[in-house]
């Protein structure tokens, strides 16, 4: 065989770990040896020891002798150590997400009102009405997915694709989540300086593959600052969803998250509020409702800022037990979870 033909051969030869492609197409193929009759092909692996090698050199032996049963073949692997070029923040751009539909951000004006156990149920909501989704938490200086979710202690894999090393989100509940979390120790306590979180915030969400979605919830930090402020300006976010409590102390948090997203220099619309712990339903009495933050303050702040009410969840222990165990309360058939797919369809029926 001349070494043309080799190298057709050796076309055949795919890896399974990288979209099927060939291992000429990945530059696998270091050399190859024409000498006393003999074929020596050299295969190199770079950064890490790649667990199919031997089954790649495998395959690449049984290609040639597919085509030339009579050959004498040896197929060598090399490891090459080389540092790999250190990933710039800079080079980062929107084509991970070019096939999400929507870019919807879950804010709060202050913390302690349930945007992410709002975020986590709207996003498993979402899912179970048959729609495409993705979260990523946002909230770098306390990240909960991982725990409401069921997921500590996992790290989700990479993958390298034209130079790029992309995080691949982990899937649970029929949605695909991402967290700085996965990537903190358990009790890691997590301290940003502003350009160190908004760098971070960037890879979360610009650095995944995402693949297609209809819906993208980003479960952003609570209160409005410049996180935000670059966190909207690099992430072509649609609009917003305002999560706060029914109590009139709230209104001014929430002034601050509407004001902050109607901005000039940011200019996203508000989508809705929603209000969290509308009213407190004792687990032995679920038609019983006692408004013990106030009645209609969320219909109050709606009507005050013009935007829609988009749903009133109540407060019902079960909510917070099912996320300290990581199991949602929207993938049960409760009273509670049906508040939170009624507030999805809402919100998919407003985006279209």
């Amino acid at each position: 065989m001349e070494t043309g033909e080799i190298l057709h051969a050796l076309a055949e030869v795919t890896h399974p770990a990288r979209e099927d492609r060939s291992i000429i197409d990945l530059g696998m193929v270091e050399d190859i040896v024409l000498e006393d009759g003999k074929i020596i092909v050299t295969l190199g692996f770079t950064g890490r020891q790649d667990p199919l090698k031997d089954y790649l050199a495998g395959a690449a032996k049984a290609a040639i002798l597919r085509h030339d049963p009579s050959a004498d073949v040896e197929v060598r692997t090399v490891v090459n150590e080389a540092p790999q070029k250190k990933q710039d923040i800079r080079d980062l751009t929107l084509d991970q997400l070019s096939e999400v539909r929507h870019i919807i951000g879950v804010a709060s004006g202050k913390g302690g009102v349930g945007k992410s156990t709002v975020a986590v149920n709207l996003a498993i909501a979402l899912a179970r009405l048959g729609y495409r989704v993705g979260l990523a938490d946002a909230d770098v200086y306390g990240p909960s997915v991982p725990m409401m979710t069921g997921t500590e202690g996992q790290v989700p894999a990479s993958e390298e694709a034209d130079g790029m090393e992309l995080i691949v989100p982990l899937e649970k509940y029929g949605v695909k989540w991402m967290s700085i979390g996965y990537f903190a120790r358990p009790g890691q306590a997590l301290i940003w300086r502003g350009p160190m979180a908004c760098n971070a915030l960037k890879q979360m969400i610009l650095q995944v593959k995402w693949g297609p979605l209809d819906f993208l919830l980003v479960d952003m930090p609570p209160g409005t600052g410049d996180i935000h402020i670059s966190l909207v300006q690099e992430v072509p976010m649609e609009g917003a969803v305002i999560v706060t409590t029914p109590q009139a102390v709230a209104l001014a948090d929430v002034e601050k998250g509407i004001d902050m997203f109607r901005n000039k220099n940011i200019d996203r619309p508000v989508f809705g509020i929603v209000e969290n712990m509308a009213w407190f339903t004792p687990e032995e009495h679920p038609s019983e409702k006692y408004y013990i933050f106030g009645r209609d303050g969320g219909a109050a702040m709606a009507e005050r800022f013009d935007v829609p009410l988009l749903g009133q969840i109540p407060l019902v222990q079960s909510i917070r037990e099912s996320g300290d165990a990581g199991e949602p309360i929207a993938l049960s058939s409760r009273p509670d979870a049906e508040a939170f797919l009624a507030l999805a369809g809402t919100l998919a029926k407003i985006l279209g």
